[in-house]
């Protein structure tokens, strides 16, 4: 089995935010979160480019701890 590399934010949010109206919704809502701590902001921008339309692997684990997700409780999801 190939592992990826990366991680659409789509597909992340989806995950995350299941209840969500909307995957714009969903994206807004992880946005929210983000910006709310400059850390957490900072952590993820220095794991690399935030402006692409997905995270690195770095990124995806700074955000699941941010959460309280180990990465197999992300992969069930």
């Amino acid at each position: 089995m190939k592992k990826q590399r990366t991680i659409l934010k789509q597909d992340l949010v989806k995950k995350l935010y299941p209840n969500s109206v909307s995957v714009s919704a969903a994206m807004q809502q992880l946005r929210r979160e983000i910006d709310i701590s400059p850390e957490f902001k900072e952590k993820i921008a220095n794991a690399g480019h935030p402006k692409r339309h997905y995270y690195n692997k770095q990124q995806l684990a700074i955000i699941l701890e941010h959460f309280c997700i180990t990465m197999e409780e992300f992969h069930e999801l």
